[in-house]
This record gives structure tokens, sequence and C-alpha cells, in this order.
């Protein structure tokens, strides 16, 4: 800090040093390039005041952390230090400081926030003697450094503060109580209570008032209950520190039977600056029941880490996403826990609560000592709770049964809930058994302990219900839910880590059948699967995912080049017919699992060629209709008709289709309809919509677009047509208008990139007003430039217009590809077939419509979704379909995620481990993808999908501890 400017500077190193005194303290020229930058920014921030995570902060207990060597009493002295003692012990009586605390609403920072100067004027009319005053600076919460920071950074303060209280309550005896892990606080305390010794500033006649005062160190043994009050007590006596029943409390009878007052190490440091700047200067600070300041230790899933010191009534969102800026790879924001061990989780839907006592407890959390965790989707709320109530366990002391007993209960069923083995009726046991222990315990810890469990189940019961009921964790972190995150978190229950075992085994056949036993489109998914299985991908967190949809291509490649096949056996033959409607990935999956089912199923497809959407709405460049043809014959192979040209309410009807014999009926249409964007101009001519140029593409008309086309949009198909668009002849150039940045498109990162190599120009942050038109047709776009605003209720910058920055684009043609609905016309009220506007509705558990015997799935129930979850509702139908037909219960089995067979590991050399390494997808080179529409990604070689395979970390093998297991998978 250079002041008085206030001028900022970080990461210097030594050799900086003469250029930054020459040009800012010489010659009076800040130095820019050892300013702060923020990230996605260009300018850096000059002054610290003006940096988010210190504009939003008020320091005043931690003042002087790194301002003063703590372990000199000038400096301390120098900074306004023991004015406020001199103050109270020369200038006011006992009742005056006691009414200065009260009026400034300092209320008890260890957790509870009872008021101070209540506390203080109950002990001051007691009349026994003597009175003594403990500083609790136990602070066994994990995760919090609070109160040590303080210790460490500004001892002073505290004995500061303490004499000031023991002149309130006429006490001549103080303990300063520390946890033996604190050698650092405890040492440079020792230093301050020697050098105040010293000063004449405690011990006998204090500065000459005639005031005695003299403070001595306890250290703790780490007992997480010697926190609450009456244990601390023990503790400090000698004793065992558990807890004891309330009243009489400590002010009444404390240590050794004695008035005493604790407060917390961040109370004490309060207290001088109320008695130096008046108790309306902290009054004016935060909310009005919560006065001042409060510091926090900010943890956990966030960008920024550390000690903060907010006012009172701050926001979470203010915390998280401006202090703390945001979370770490813009991971979602989950929840906030709060309150240390015992405290609660607040979810995100409650960012903007306002951080006081009120607020937090109303919340189901509670202020506690201040430690604050951040967690994003990646972390499990049962598995938190579950953490949490291992801790409470080990630490109760074992006076009340309700505790010792109830939190050891409440830890097996959270243990059991985590490893799949719970039942229903445990999640009523575990909420019963947590508000009997919150009643029936004696003390803080025991009262307490059920706040992770009462949160988490008020916030995130569905993940509760989802480890019970479904036997999945969303977060997958629950070892024994989740054996392999590639697998679990695949829609279609793909083995992803069997086969790429095999591949580093070079054993590409039984590859192959690995794949094909659940997917009957593994060469589509391979081109254009959105692969949520690499973003849960073990090895993407400390680097590269595995190529996982590389690989699934690399061996379909392979099977074709060497003619190997696949057509399952089928089930029991000549059962029910079954009507498909729709061909594409939903439907087509529904057919082929029936068929190996045994069941007849007809699709009825209304365009002249099956695939759906994966034949009409992709380009060649992507995905050639080779493969899906081959897939579909495939299909057809395994005994699924398929019937094209064939439209719902003019050829057929879902009641002629069940007179003509078929027991069940499965809708699969997509969503193939465009949406409006709502501006004016977009009725014009040369105005196309994304799903029908393709469409004609496909179909192998002629679409004529110009020389200049724009696109709007940023989803995959807004980059398939404007590569599509691209390829043109007489097209020569194609821009994309996006309104947010490129770091929040949907489409793919890879297709995104693929666009610009090709010269398709993407603009960010651009938003279309108005379509430009004459003589009816579309000449130009008008649009404005956006920027990054506040953040919206996602924790994203929301894009907000920026005035003056309007301009315009000639065209030929624009294309819109905002989004997609599903297109359901072929429903009549007649039907009884509920729908939500166009999407259809279904029982989730099912996919049963309101008509028995007709279910839904994919696109048409859900609108626009991938390849892959629409092949994973086709699946579910085909289960649901098959139990209806042969008349069992519809509710659906929930087995856990387990790979079918053990492949031992591939162990890397050295060497290989060196040079392991993401191999890049091989393109086709750009200038020989001009003007036509050849397949661009090539595929990997054998050599490179073996190592790459090898690269894989086995989660699927893996124990509990980590390790490698070398058994065979249950």
């Amino acid at each position: 800090m250079v002041q008085p400017e206030g001028i900022f500077y970080q990461q210097l190193k030594i050799e900086d040093v003469p250029l930054l005194v020459e040009e800012h303290l010489l010659k009076g020229r800040p130095v820019k390039k050892f300013m702060y930058i923020p990230p996605m920014e260009k300018e850096p921030i000059p002054k610290m005041r003006d940096i988010a995570f210190f504009k939003h902060q008020r320091l005043i207990v931690l003042r002087n952390r790194g301002r003063i060597d703590p372990e000199k009493i000038d400096e301390y002295i120098g900074f306004d230090g023991y004015e406020a003692m001199a103050k109270a012990l020369a200038e006011m009586t006992p009742e005056e400081v006691i009414a200065e605390i009260s009026a400034s609403g300092l209320r008890g920072r260890g957790g509870a926030g009872f008021p101070t100067g209540k506390k203080w004027e109950a002990c001051r009319k007691e009349k026994a003697t003597p009175k003594y005053l403990i500083c609790n600076g136990d602070e066994g919460d994990p995760g919090a450094f609070m109160d040590r920071s303080v210790l460490e950074a500004d001892p002073h303060a505290i004995l500061d503060g303490m004499v000031i209280g023991a002149k309130a309550i006429g006490a001549e005896k103080g303990f300063i109580y520390i946890r033996n892990e604190y050698p650092l606080a405890l040492h440079r305390v020792e230093i301050a209570i020697r050098q105040a010794q010293e000063y004449g500033l405690l011990g006998k006649n204090i500065l000459g008032t005639g005031f005695d005062f003299d403070v001595e160190i306890v250290q703790g043994a780490g007992a997480f209950v010697s926190g609450e009050e009456t244990a601390l007590i023990a503790s400090v006596e000698g004793r065992i520190a558990t807890p004891r029943q309330r009243p009489p409390y400590p002010a009444q009878k404390g240590l050794w039977g004695k008035p005493t007052v604790i407060n917390n190490v961040e109370t004490w440091a309060t207290v001088p600056n109320i008695i130096r700047r008046g108790a309306q200067w902290l009054a004016s600070l935060g909310t009005e029941t919560s006065k001042g300041t409060k510091i926090f230790s900010l943890v956990g899933k966030i960008n920024n880490t550390g000690l903060v010191e907010v006012p009172m009534g701050i926001t979470l969102r203010d915390i998280v996403y401006g202090i703390g800026g945001g979370i770490p790879q813009d991971r979602e924001f989950k929840a906030i826990q709060i309150g240390g061990p015992s405290g609660g989780c607040i979810p995100a839907k409650l960012l903007d609560l306002p951080v006081d006592y009120e607020s937090l407890t109303g919340a189901g959390a509670m202020m506690g000592s201040g430690g604050m965790i951040v967690l994003d989707d990646k972390t499990c709320m049962v598995d938190l709770a579950k953490y949490f109530l291992n801790f409470l366990r080990d630490e109760s002391c074992g006076t009340c049964l309700s505790c010792r007993e109830g939190t050891q209960r409440m830890w097996e069923i959270l243990k059991d809930i985590t490893e799949g083995k719970a039942k229903e009726k445990d999640l009523a046991l575990l909420e019963e058994l947590a508000k009997v222990v919150k009643d029936a315990s004696l003390c803080g810890l025991g009262q307490t302990a059920a706040n992770p469990v009462l949160s988490t189940l008020r916030y995130f019961r569905d993940e509760y219900e989802a480890h019970i009921k479904l036997k999945r964790c969303p977060a997958m972190v629950c070892k024994e839910l989740v054996s392999s995150p590639c697998q679990y978190a695949c829609p279609i229950d793909q083995e992803a880590s069997t086969y790429i075992a095999l591949i580093a085994r070079r054993n590409f056949e039984e590859a192959f059948r690995v794949i094909m036993k659940d997917n009957p489109l593994p060469s589509v998914c391979g081109r254009v699967c959105h692969h949520p299985c690499e973003k849960v991908c073990a090895a993407g967190e400390t680097g590269d995912p595995i190529s996982i949809r590389g690989l699934k291509r690399f061996v379909m490649d392979w099977a074709d080049r060497n003619d190997i096949s696949y057509i399952p056996e089928p089930g029991e033959q000549n059962r029910e017919r079954i009507a498909i409607i729709g061909a594409g990935p939903s439907g087509l999956t529904a057919g082929y699992f029936l068929a190996r089912k045994g069941f007849r199923p007809t699709i009825f497809e209304a365009l002249p060629v099956a695939g759906g959407m994966l034949a009409v709405g992709i380009p060649d460049h992507r995905l050639p209709k080779p493969v899906i043809n081959k897939e579909i014959e495939r299909i057809k192979a395994a005994g699924v008709e398929v019937r094209t040209g064939i439209i719902m309410g003019r050829d057929i009807t879902i009641e002629g289709l069940f007179k003509s014999g078929y027991k069940a009926v499965f809708c699969a249409t997509g969503a193939g309809k465009s949406l409006m964007m709502g501006i004016p101009g977009e009725d014009a001519g040369g105005v196309l919509h994304s799903v029908e140029y393709l469409k004609e593409l496909n179909l192998g008309k002629k679409v004529p677009v110009g020389k200049r086309v724009c696109v709007v949009g940023g989803g995959n198909s807004a980059i398939d047509a404007a590569r599509a668009a691209l390829r043109d002849k007489d097209c020569e150039n194609v821009a994309i208008f996006y309104r947010r940045t490129k770091a929040e498109m949907p489409a793919l990162a890879e297709e995104v990139d693929a666009a610009i190599d090709e010269g398709i120009d993407i603009q960010f942050l651009v938003a279309p007003i108005k379509v430009v038109t004459k003589n009816g047709k579309a000449v130009a776009i008008e649009c404005v430039r956006m920027k990054l605003g506040e953040k919206d209720a996602s924790g994203r910058p929301r894009p907000v217009p920026i005035e003056g920055s309007n301009f315009t684009t000639s065209l030929d043609t624009l294309i819109l590809a905002i989004s997609e609905r599903p297109d359901t016309s072929y429903i009549v009220e007649a039907d009884g077939i509920r729908r939500d506007r166009e999407n259809i509705v279904i029982d989730g558990e099912t996919s049963m419509t309101t008509w028995d015997g007709v279910f839904a799935g994919g696109d048409a129930v859900t609108g626009p979704g991938s390849v892959v979850e629409a092949m994973a509702a086709g699946k579910l139908a085909a289960e649901t379909i098959e139990k209806y037909a042969c008349g069992k219960p519809l509710r659906r089995e929930y087995p856990l995620t387990r790979p079918s067979m053990y492949v031992a590991p591939e162990m890397l050399s050295e060497e290989e481990v060196d040079k392991a390494r993401r191999p890049q997808m091989k393109h086709l080179p750009v200038s020989r993808r001009r003007k036509n529409f050849k397949e661009v990604e090539i595929g990997l070689t054998e050599e490179k999908a073996v190592q790459e395979a090898k690269r894989c970390l086995r989660c699927d093998l893996q124990t509990e501890d980590g390790k490698i297991s070398t058994g065979r998978t249950t």
C-alpha cells in the first residue's frame, strides 16, 4: 500500500522494488503492471478500496492486521491503542461503560449473539467476589481461524477490551483460553501480556487509577465442547471440559462459583473501538438488531478465500460473488454452510438473505463463531451432513443420552443413506430423531447438533430421496452409489470405464460388444453426443478429461473397418405389437430395446427418411448420412419395422393404432418447430429458421442464401446452420450474433472452435433488436451491444444493453436459431392426453401419459434436449411398456450403477505417465472443407486411442480410500 493515495500493489518480487521506488515514490507515477487486474478484464484497479474483495469489507476488529507488528506494543499504541482503556479507567464509571456497550448494540460474536451489555450488567449486579473475566479463544470449528488471526495479529486489542470489561464488572483477574494447537497465538499473547505489565497497563494500579487487573493464559486441549462456556469454565478450573445445567448462568456462578463474564476474542477486540469512538458509531453499522461487523472465514468452493470482516446485514450474494469472486470454473453455486459444524446450509434461492442473527436463525442456520463454507454443485448435501455429524458425535462429551446416542444414531442413518442401504421410512426417523436431540440436550453442542440434518432436509430433501429411492447421488460423491462417474452420468448407463479398459488392453471387439449392449446408436453418439460423461471425468479434476466420446467412435470405426457386426438375440417372439410415433433417437432406441425383449415394434415417421433430427437437423460435415443409415439398418435387423412418410392425424391416429391391434403407443415426435424472437421484421422474406433450413439441406433441396448470412443464437443449431451456410457456393461471409459470452454458449465448445477456424465471425454480447426490410425482404439486422451487469439468480452476470451502441449489419439471409419446441398438434382434445402448451405431460416414473397405454418421451415431453437424453427416454419407455404389456406393476427399479464385468487395470510406466496427454482429435484441414460437406472430424488412430484409454483413472475399481482394487467389481 502506498499512502496517502491508497494505491495497492500485489505479488511483488525483490527485483521489482527499485522500479516501484523510482517510478511511484520519486516520480509520482503509479506502476500499472504491479496492480491487481480482475479476471476477464484488461484494466487494473489502482486502489484497494475499489477491489471487489476489499470494497464490501469494513475493518474494525481486523483494522491492525498486517499494519502493525503484533509483538511491539508501541506500534499498537501508535494506532490509538489503549486509548479506550485509559478513557474507561480515568473518565468513566462502571455503569457508564456498561451503558455505552449496551447502547452500541454489541452482541457476543461467539455464536448465540447474546447482548454483551446485558451480560456485563448481570455480572456487575452480583454481590459475590471475586469476579472473573474469560476470553474464549478455543475456536474448535473445523476450518475456522477468526480468533486465531486476531490473537496472532492484534493481541493487545483483546487485552485493551478485557481491562475495560474488568472495570465494568469489577473484576481483578482474567483468563485467556487458547487451544494448544495455536502456538503462534500463544507466543504473541504471552509477549503482549508481558509488555502490557511492563508498561503499567496490566497489574496493580493501572495508569495510576488505583484499578488492579491482571491476565493469565490457559492452554486448552482442543476439545470442541470446551468452547461451550460452562465446559470452558470446567477446563480453566482444571477439570474435564463437560457442560453443566444452566441456570445458574456464569454471570451468577461461574469460575470457582464466582460471577464470571465470558466473551470470545472478536467481542473483546470490538470493545475498545466502541469506547473510543462512541456507541452510536457502532450502532450506525449493521441492521436494527445486529450491529457492527462480523468476521467470517470464507472457505470452500470459492475463488477468493480468507478472513473477511463485513458489516452486519450484507447479503450472502455480496459475500459469495462480490468478496469471494464467485465459484471456481464458473460452476453452479449450491449452498453455503454457515455457523460451524453445528450450523446449517442455506441454498442458492436464499442468496439475497441478509447476514444477521435473526435472518440466519430463521433460515435454519446460525451466525456461530463465523465459519462460512461455500458449496458448489459437486457437493453432496447428505455426505456433508454425515461429515459434520461424524465430527459432532466424536466431540460430544457424552453427558446427555440424547446427544451421545442421538448423534451416533443420526450418523448411522446418514451413513446408510450414502451407501444405498436406507429405506424411505428412515428419512422420517432421521428427522424425528434430529428434533429430539435438539430439544432434549443439555448444552449448545447437542441443541445445535441436528442443524446440519434439519437444514439439509429442509432445502435438499430431494437429494436424500434420490439416495434412498433412486440409489443416486446427484453430486456423484458417494462411492457406494457411484462406482465410476462416467457411467453414472451417462443417461443410458453406458459402461464407459469398461470399454475404455478393454481398449487399453487392445480388446476392441469386446469393447464393441460392451458399447452395443446399451447403445443402439453408438456411431452417432461418437460424433454428436454432448458427452456429459467427460464433464464428470475424474481425470478432468487435475488435467484434461478422458476423450470418452472419441474412444467410442474409435471402436465403432474399427468395427466398421473389420466388418464386425452385432445383432442381439431377441427375447421371446410373437409378443405384442407396439406403435412408436417418430423415428428420432428416442423412437429408434425404444424400438431397439422393445425388439430385444421380443416385442414387434413399428415406428411411424412423417419425414421421408428415418432418424428424425439426426437425419435432417445435423449437417453431413458433422454426422454423415451413411453413419446414421448403418445404425438404423442395424436397428431394423434387430426386429424393428420403420414406416416413413406417415403423418399422424392424416394417415393414422392414436385411437386407430389401438384399433389396429397395437398394445401400446409411444409418442416420440421430438421438437422440430422453431421459436420466434419477437422483434420487428422477423417474418420478412429472407428470414429463415435453422430447423427448416437444415431440414431442406439434408433432404437434398437447394436453399440459396446469398453472399452475406447472419445467424442469431448460440446453440448447436446456430453453429450447424452457420457452418452449413458457409459451404454454399455463393456465400462469402457468415456472422453469428450471441447475447452472452463465449463461455456461456450452449453449443459444444469444439463446434464453436471449428466454426471460428473456418472463418465464421462470432460476435459475443450482441442482441438483435430489429430486422431491417426493403420491399418485404430482409436487407440488414440492427443490433445493440451488451455489457455484463449484475449477476442474476444463477450467479452469471446479466447482459444489459449499452446505450448508444446500436449498429446495423447488411445481409442477404438471416437465420434464426433461438430454440425449438415440440409439434404435438396431432394430439386432439378428444384423445384426453394432457399437454403443457405443446409439451406432453407424463408420469416421470413410468413415462405414461393421461391416456392408459400411451407413453411419451424425449423432446416431445421435455422440449429440445440432447441426443443421448432422448435415447434415455426411449430406453425407459421400453422398460415400462414391457411391464405394461405383461400386466406387471409399472414401478421402476433403481439398481446401483455398476459395470457388468471386471477388466484388470493397465498400469502405465513412468515414461507413459509423463507423456500422458489428451490427444487432439484429427480434423480435415480447413482448406479441404470449403464448399463441401465432407466429415470434419477424422477420429483417433489406434495408438492414440490405446494411449488415451490407459490414461483412465479406473474409478470403477477405486475403493472409499481412493486405492485401486484388483478384485472383481460387485
